[in-house]
Protein backbone atom coordinates (compact mmCIF):
# COMPACT_ATOMS: atom_id res chain seq x y z
CA UNK A 1 0.00 0.00 0.00
CA UNK A 2 2.64 2.47 0.83
CA UNK A 3 4.60 1.21 -2.36
CA UNK A 4 1.03 2.28 -4.68
CA UNK A 5 0.82 5.57 -2.81
CA UNK A 6 4.51 6.62 -3.36
CA UNK A 7 4.34 5.80 -6.75
CA UNK A 8 1.39 7.21 -7.45
CA UNK A 9 2.91 10.52 -5.59
CA UNK A 10 6.18 10.27 -8.62
CA UNK A 11 3.48 9.63 -11.29
CA UNK A 12 1.11 13.14 -9.95
CA UNK A 13 4.88 15.12 -9.53
CA UNK A 14 5.62 14.10 -13.39
CA UNK A 15 2.59 14.99 -14.55
CA UNK A 16 2.86 18.51 -12.94
CA UNK A 17 6.47 19.45 -13.86
CA UNK A 18 4.89 18.15 -17.47
CA UNK A 19 2.30 20.65 -17.29
CA UNK A 20 4.41 23.29 -16.20
CA UNK A 21 6.83 22.72 -18.45
CA UNK A 22 4.20 22.81 -21.51
CA UNK A 23 3.05 25.86 -20.20
CA UNK A 24 6.12 27.55 -20.36
CA UNK A 25 6.83 26.14 -23.90
CA UNK A 26 3.78 28.02 -24.77
CA UNK A 27 3.97 31.13 -22.85
CA UNK A 28 7.47 31.22 -24.80
CA UNK A 29 5.88 30.31 -28.27
CA UNK A 30 3.29 33.26 -27.57
CA UNK A 31 5.93 35.84 -26.65
CA UNK A 32 7.53 35.00 -29.29
CA UNK A 33 4.78 35.58 -31.38
CA UNK A 34 3.61 38.44 -30.17
CA UNK A 35 7.30 40.29 -31.19
CA UNK A 36 7.61 38.63 -34.47
CA UNK A 37 4.06 39.91 -35.43
CA UNK A 38 5.54 43.57 -34.16
CA UNK A 39 8.78 42.88 -37.03
CA UNK A 40 5.98 41.64 -39.59
CA UNK A 41 3.96 45.26 -39.00
CA UNK A 42 6.94 47.33 -39.13
CA UNK A 43 8.23 45.86 -42.04
CA UNK A 44 5.23 46.13 -44.05
CA UNK A 45 5.27 49.71 -43.23
CA UNK A 46 3.36 50.30 -40.06
CA UNK A 47 5.87 51.99 -37.74
CA UNK A 48 3.49 52.59 -34.78
CA UNK A 49 1.45 49.53 -34.80
CA UNK A 50 -1.67 49.08 -32.24
CA UNK A 51 -1.79 46.68 -29.66
CA UNK A 52 -5.37 45.16 -31.29
CA UNK A 53 -2.90 45.06 -34.77
CA UNK A 54 -0.54 42.92 -32.81
CA UNK A 55 -2.45 40.85 -31.24
CA UNK A 56 -4.30 40.28 -34.34
CA UNK A 57 -1.26 39.60 -36.29
CA UNK A 58 0.35 36.93 -33.72
CA UNK A 59 -3.36 35.20 -33.28
CA UNK A 60 -3.37 35.84 -29.16
CA UNK A 61 -5.91 37.90 -27.34
CA UNK A 62 -5.13 41.54 -26.33
CA UNK A 63 -4.65 40.32 -22.82
CA UNK A 64 -2.02 37.53 -23.82
CA UNK A 65 0.10 40.97 -25.30
CA UNK A 66 -0.19 42.37 -21.85
CA UNK A 67 0.23 39.79 -20.26
CA UNK A 68 3.75 39.54 -21.54
CA UNK A 69 4.31 43.10 -22.09
CA UNK A 70 3.86 45.40 -19.09
CA UNK A 71 3.13 48.19 -21.49
CA UNK A 72 3.54 48.87 -25.22
CA UNK A 73 7.02 50.59 -24.21
CA UNK A 74 8.28 47.30 -22.94
CA UNK A 75 7.19 46.06 -25.93
CA UNK A 76 8.66 48.29 -28.44
CA UNK A 77 12.20 48.08 -26.65
CA UNK A 78 12.24 44.52 -26.62
CA UNK A 79 11.56 44.81 -30.93
CA UNK A 80 13.97 47.19 -30.88
CA UNK A 81 16.56 45.09 -29.31
CA UNK A 82 15.72 41.94 -31.36
CA UNK A 83 15.94 43.72 -34.24
CA UNK A 84 19.65 45.59 -33.42
CA UNK A 85 21.00 41.72 -32.89
CA UNK A 86 19.16 40.94 -36.05
CA UNK A 87 21.28 43.55 -38.23
CA UNK A 88 24.73 43.64 -36.20
CA UNK A 89 26.34 42.01 -38.26
CA UNK A 90 25.36 44.23 -41.40
CA UNK A 91 26.84 47.29 -39.61
CA UNK A 92 29.58 45.33 -38.27
CA UNK A 93 30.86 43.74 -41.77
CA UNK A 94 32.37 44.91 -44.75
CA UNK A 95 35.77 44.67 -46.22
CA UNK A 96 38.14 47.61 -43.98
CA UNK A 97 41.37 46.83 -45.42
CA UNK A 98 42.65 48.90 -48.40
CA UNK A 99 43.39 52.80 -48.93
CA UNK A 100 41.68 55.22 -47.01
CA UNK A 101 39.65 55.81 -50.41
CA UNK A 102 38.69 52.67 -50.75
CA UNK A 103 37.91 51.69 -47.01
CA UNK A 104 35.23 54.89 -46.97
CA UNK A 105 33.97 53.57 -50.50
CA UNK A 106 33.47 49.93 -48.61
CA UNK A 107 32.11 52.03 -45.15
CA UNK A 108 29.66 54.46 -46.89
CA UNK A 109 28.58 50.72 -49.26
CA UNK A 110 28.36 48.97 -46.19
CA UNK A 111 26.11 51.48 -44.33
CA UNK A 112 24.00 51.71 -47.20
CA UNK A 113 23.55 47.86 -46.84
CA UNK A 114 22.54 47.80 -43.33
CA UNK A 115 20.24 51.48 -43.75
CA UNK A 116 18.37 49.66 -46.62
CA UNK A 117 17.59 46.21 -44.87
CA UNK A 118 16.44 47.94 -41.21
CA UNK A 119 15.47 51.52 -42.39
CA UNK A 120 11.93 50.77 -40.95
CA UNK A 121 12.66 49.73 -37.71
CA UNK A 122 14.90 52.77 -37.11
CA UNK A 123 11.86 55.26 -38.23
CA UNK A 124 9.76 52.96 -35.97
CA UNK A 125 12.50 54.13 -33.44
CA UNK A 126 12.45 57.29 -34.05
CA UNK A 127 8.64 57.55 -34.38
CA UNK A 128 7.93 56.41 -30.87
CA UNK A 129 11.15 58.22 -29.14
CA UNK A 130 9.49 61.10 -28.06
CA UNK A 131 6.96 59.08 -26.25
CA UNK A 132 9.34 56.15 -24.67
CA UNK A 133 12.09 57.24 -23.13
CA UNK A 134 14.06 53.16 -23.67
CA UNK A 135 13.83 54.03 -26.95
CA UNK A 136 15.64 57.24 -26.74
CA UNK A 137 18.28 55.32 -24.56
CA UNK A 138 18.71 53.02 -26.90
CA UNK A 139 18.65 55.14 -30.17
CA UNK A 140 21.71 57.37 -28.53
CA UNK A 141 23.36 53.98 -27.61
CA UNK A 142 23.30 53.02 -31.07
CA UNK A 143 24.46 56.21 -32.41
CA UNK A 144 27.11 56.12 -30.17
CA UNK A 145 27.66 52.84 -31.60
CA UNK A 146 27.50 53.88 -35.35
CA UNK A 147 30.25 56.77 -34.34
CA UNK A 148 32.42 54.18 -32.62
CA UNK A 149 32.49 51.74 -35.87
CA UNK A 150 33.12 54.40 -38.18
CA UNK A 151 36.24 55.22 -36.40
CA UNK A 152 37.24 51.58 -36.61
CA UNK A 153 36.73 52.12 -41.06
CA UNK A 154 38.58 55.27 -40.62
CA UNK A 155 40.87 56.03 -38.32
CA UNK A 156 41.87 59.17 -40.21
CA UNK A 157 38.75 60.68 -38.75
CA UNK A 158 40.67 61.53 -35.54
CA UNK A 159 42.92 64.31 -37.82
CA UNK A 160 39.41 65.95 -38.19
CA UNK A 161 37.91 69.19 -36.08
CA UNK A 162 35.44 68.61 -33.96
CA UNK A 163 33.25 70.01 -36.17
CA UNK A 164 34.15 68.24 -39.34
CA UNK A 165 33.98 65.48 -37.44
CA UNK A 166 30.31 66.08 -36.47
CA UNK A 167 29.67 67.03 -40.49
CA UNK A 168 30.83 63.71 -41.22
CA UNK A 169 28.67 61.73 -38.81
CA UNK A 170 25.73 64.23 -40.29
CA UNK A 171 26.41 63.00 -43.81
CA UNK A 172 26.92 59.36 -42.89
CA UNK A 173 23.87 58.87 -40.64
CA UNK A 174 20.33 57.47 -41.44
CA UNK A 175 18.85 60.76 -41.54
CA UNK A 176 20.64 62.13 -44.03
CA UNK A 177 20.22 58.34 -45.85
CA UNK A 178 16.70 58.36 -45.74
CA UNK A 179 16.48 61.64 -46.83
CA UNK A 180 18.30 61.16 -50.34
CA UNK A 181 16.02 57.59 -50.89
CA UNK A 182 12.66 58.74 -49.58
CA UNK A 183 12.25 62.06 -49.69
CA UNK A 184 14.05 63.48 -52.76
CA UNK A 185 13.80 59.71 -54.71
CA UNK A 186 17.22 58.94 -55.13
CA UNK A 187 18.32 55.51 -56.00
CA UNK A 188 20.83 53.26 -53.82
CA UNK A 189 23.29 53.82 -56.45
CA UNK A 190 23.02 57.47 -57.01
CA UNK A 191 22.78 57.76 -53.16
CA UNK A 192 25.56 56.08 -52.14
CA UNK A 193 27.68 57.96 -54.89
CA UNK A 194 26.38 61.13 -53.35
CA UNK A 195 27.40 60.73 -49.58
CA UNK A 196 30.55 59.11 -50.56
CA UNK A 197 31.69 62.17 -52.67
CA UNK A 198 30.64 64.47 -49.33
CA UNK A 199 32.51 62.24 -46.97
CA UNK A 200 35.50 62.71 -49.29
CA UNK A 201 35.31 66.50 -49.71
CA UNK A 202 35.74 66.79 -45.79
CA UNK A 203 38.06 63.92 -45.18
CA UNK A 204 39.91 63.96 -48.19
CA UNK A 205 39.37 67.73 -49.31
CA UNK A 206 39.56 66.49 -53.07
Amino acid sequence: MGMAMTMTKTIDKHVQEAGLDGRRVRSERSRKSIIDAMLQLVEEGILVPTAQQVSERAGVSLRSVFRHFSDMESLFATADIKTREQYQGLFAGGDRNGTLKERLQHAVEQRALAYEASGNYLLTNKAQAWRYPVLREQYARTQRQLRKDLDDWLPELKRLTSEEREMVDAIASFEHWNRLREHQKLNKTTSTRLVTRLMHLIILND
